[in-house]
């Protein structure tokens, strides 16, 4: 599965990253195993239930030239079986014990997860240590399992013209950085993987000092601790783990436009993503800005852009706005709107051009601060309902360059936050140069 960071996270981070250290009292606990497996556990007794989380730092973003998708792809082998625990034995095992289980990668990690009772946690503990060295892959199991990628890659992104959109917006923004190529990968690359570069990619990142073990649920730091000892900590490290070296995209100079033209197309939609640095290079002022910034333009029917665009002008069926900084080397500040039946794109963009002109001129009110940080936060208690997201939050902020204290703080950083701040991220980010502008348009459509 691949996840969908720009989706998911807008929510579970930007929005409400660390909320529940204050509503649900979280006494967080933190260590490291000798082999440098990091480890965090994080309490929540509604139900006697955990989720078990492990998250490798390695994701689409780190695969070789001309590997593009072996990363999702060896999420989808991990469930081909060790010696112990032969193909299809993980899965059934997890369900006969009343649980559930899944796997997703992005461009900077891969997790893999199960849900089951407190009374399980050992038993998935040893599932989960056991094919982190011990997976035994053949070309029987490699070669269809890359069939099912591919089948995947037609059924989501290329019989879906807005994910094609998507994905070229992408192509287009990152000229040099990874970024610029999809988790899935592209159709003729994948089709070249092999069973030795699934080999080759699992040996090189799969290990402990590479792995954030993160458990949510109805547990002590105490007990999770022995058990990791017990299970995590033999498993040795093959080659000392390396540094994550990317090619860094260089300073934009040019304002880049995509223009795609489909038949299967029936209204259109106009999206424009800049790029921004991401949350680690951010300090936290700026990082949460970016994101009340997003809210103030496209966050609810609050925003400038519904009001204007779809009250005021009538010209869109919907627009918003997202802030998606969660990522280890950059971020994107985006920006979508679909006009309604006899309205043009072209008017929707000289619309957005003149609010984003006015909001980089004079900022925003302390009003809209307010308004949009206390929404923020009172969407922060539903979201977090969700043990997995729980255990989301911190797995993603560990595998991308932040910490603990980055999650506990959220709403202290939130408040400090003011329109000053806004202001700045709004003129720091909003340049034409550092951005690119997509329109889908239908086959004969402008």
């Amino acid at each position: 599965m691949i996840f969908r960071a720009r989706l998911i996270l807008i929510i579970v981070l930007t929005i409400i990253l660390g909320a529940p250290a204050r509503a649900l009292d979280i006494d967080v606990t933190s260590f490291t195993l000798a082999n440098g497996m990091e480890v965090v556990v994080i309490p929540d007794r509604r139900a006697p239930v955990v989720t078990h989380m492990v998250w490798y730092k390695v994701g689409a973003a780190d695969e070789p030239q001309g590997k593009a998708g072996i990363a999702h792809l060896l999420e989808h082998l991990m469930f081909k079986g060790t010696p112990k625990y032969p193909e299809g034995e993980f899965s059934r095992i997890v369900r006969a014990n009343g649980g559930d289980e899944n796997a997703f990668t992005s461009q900077d990690y891969t997790a893999y997860f199960q849900r089951i009772a407190r009374e399980r946690l050992e038993l998935v503990m040893e599932l989960e240590a056991d094919r982190m060295h011990n997976l035994v892959l053949t070309d029987e199991n490699v070669l269809p399992e890359r069939s099912v990628v591919q089948e995947e890659r037609r059924e989501r992104t290329d019989n879906d013209p807005s994910s094609l959109l998507a994905e070229q917006l992408d192509a287009a923004l990152y000229t040099a950085h990874p970024y610029g190529k999809p988790v899935i990968g592209w159709m003729s690359e994948v089709a070249q993987l092999t069973r030795q570069d699934a080999l080759d990619f699992y040996a090189e990142h799969y290990e402990p000092a590479n792995a954030v073990l993160v458990v949510a649920g109805d547990v002590t730091g105490d007990e999770v601790k022995l058990l990791a000892e017990r299970h995590y900590g033999p498993l040795k490290n093959r080659r000392p783990p390396e540094a994550r070296v990317r090619t860094q995209e260089p300073a934009p100079v040019a304002e880049r436009r995509v223009i795609m033209r489909d038949e299967r197309v029936s209204s259109p939609l106009w999206q424009r993503r800049y790029l921004t640095a991401s949350s680690r290079n951010l300090s936290r002022r700026e990082d949460h800005a970016l994101s009340l910034l997003a809210d103030v333009l496209g966050g609810g029917t609050q925003s400038r852009l519904h009001q204007k665009l779809t009250l005021e002008k009538k010209l869109a069926a919907y627009a918003g706005a997202w802030s998606s900084t969660d990522s280890l080397d950059s971020g994107s500040f985006a920006i979508y709107a679909a006009p309604n039946p006899g309205a043009s794109t072209a008017e929707i963009e000289k619309v957005i051009d003149e609010e984003l002109a006015l909001i980089r001129d004079k900022g925003i009110s302390q009003e809209e601060l307010d308004r949009t940080r206390d929404r923020s936060i009172a969407e922060a208690a539903y979201v977090l309902d969700s043990q997995e997201s729980l255990a989301r939050i911190f797995g993603v902020a560990l595998t991308t360059g932040q910490s603990i204290g980055n999650v506990m703080n959220w709403e202290r950083d939130l408040a400090a936050v003011t329109v000053e701040d806004v202001a700045k991220a709004a003129r720091t980010v909003l340049d034409l140069r550092a951005s690119v502008t997509g329109l889908l348009l239908p086959a004969n459509g402008s």
